[in-house]
């Protein structure tokens, strides 16, 4: 036994295991925008993408495609709404339902991270994954070592300073 009872305990515990996974990703995509002066909180972006390729959506609609429960995207348009990001209004067919929009800087927001903030992370995370091997739990492993190890935020810094001195 190690000191990671997540990882000891294998396929058994593979949720939580991933969850984790996914939270420090998030950490290291979230520090990476704070850097890059981007204001909102990455899970937040999703929405914000949803209503680009559609809008206005109601909370259900946006809950369903991302596959999240309504009350928690409920939570997310709230603080997108009090921060300027989407505008709300009461749906004309169902006075019950809200629809959600994005607001001009929200739409410039998606854009800029769609071309510049996205591409960047997407090749990042690739080639953190780079080179993993064996089981799924082993590539687990290699993948939460390297981001533990700052591999990621290398791969991001890295990334970034030449896509800047291109740009």
């Amino acid at each position: 036994m190690t000191d990671d009872l997540i990882a000891d305990l294998g396929h058994l515990t593979l949720g939580s295991r991933m969850r984790r996974i996914g939270e420090r990703l998030q950490a290291t995509t979230q520090g990476y925008l704070d850097r890059q002066g981007v204001d909102i909180p990455v899970s937040h972006l999703t929405v914000l993408y949803v209503l680009r390729q559609k809008a206005p959506q109601t909370i259900g609609e946006i809950a369903q495609t991302l596959g999240l429960s309504q009350p928690g995207v409920s939570r997310m348009v709230d603080r997108l709404s009090a921060e300027g990001w989407v505008a709300t209004a009461q749906s004309q067919s169902d006075r019950r339902q809200r629809e959600v929009s994005l607001t001009g800087k929200a739409e410039t927001l998606v854009v800029q991270a769609e071309t510049k903030f996205w591409p960047l992370i997407e090749a990042s995370v690739a080639a953190t994954c780079e080179g993993l091997s064996g089981s799924l739990l082993d590539q687990l492993s290699g993948f939460e070592a390297a981001i533990a190890g700052g591999a990621l935020d290398r791969e991001l810094n890295s990334r970034t300073e030449a896509h800047d001195d291109t740009a």
